[in-house]
């Protein structure tokens, strides 16, 4: 299996996308800034898959008071999940040249 290309889904292309170009965003923020393509029921667990594979990192933000609640976290794109968005565009983009001959 470490052979295999790692496909990323849509969830994955864009929350890596979005972490590349924008920089640390916290869970919440990336499903406002999807414009709807990122769910709240979903977000986390891709979150959490992603930086399984290394895609990701993240680090606990403490509230701040009064608000209560669990510490939120902060996420970022690795090396690693920056060469395979990357990866990822580029095999995007020569399935194009060869299927569209654009």
């Amino acid at each position: 299996m470490q052979n295999e290309f790692p496909k990323l889904s849509s969830k994955e292309m864009t929350a890596l996308e979005m972490l590349i170009h924008k920089g640390e965003m916290f869970g919440l923020e990336m499903v406002e800034a999807s414009e709807g393509e990122l769910k709240r029921g979903t977000i986390y667990v891709t979150l959490s898959r992603m930086c399984d594979k290394g895609y990701l990192d993240s680090r606990e933000e403490p509230r701040t008071m009064p608000e209560i609640g669990i510490p939120r976290r902060k996420y970022w794109a690795t090396g690693l999940g920056e060469k395979v968005y990357e990866a990822n565009v580029r095999a995007i983009e020569i399935f194009k040249e060869l299927a569209w001959g654009v």
